[in-house]
């Protein structure tokens, strides 16, 4: 039966960039964000991070799409 793990990354160079973007964004918001486990941000920091990453997201896919 295949996995049910909806956020896995299939291609690893792919992880490896993702970890760089979040990191860009957490720094630009002011949200300290460490190496590893980071289980003492608020809802509200990690939710900010994840949103202004999405965001980006949607605006390059936008402008590729011009």
């Amino acid at each position: 039966m295949a996995s049910n793990k909806t956020n896995r990354v299939e291609v690893p160079e792919a992880k490896a960039a993702m970890d760089r973007f979040k990191t860009e964004v957490a720094s630009e918001l002011g949200v300290n964000l460490k190496e590893g486990y980071n289980g003492d941000l608020t809802s509200k920091e990690a939710g900010s991070i994840g949103g202004e990453m999405v965001r980006r997201m949607i605006k390059s896919q936008e402008e590729q799409m011009k």
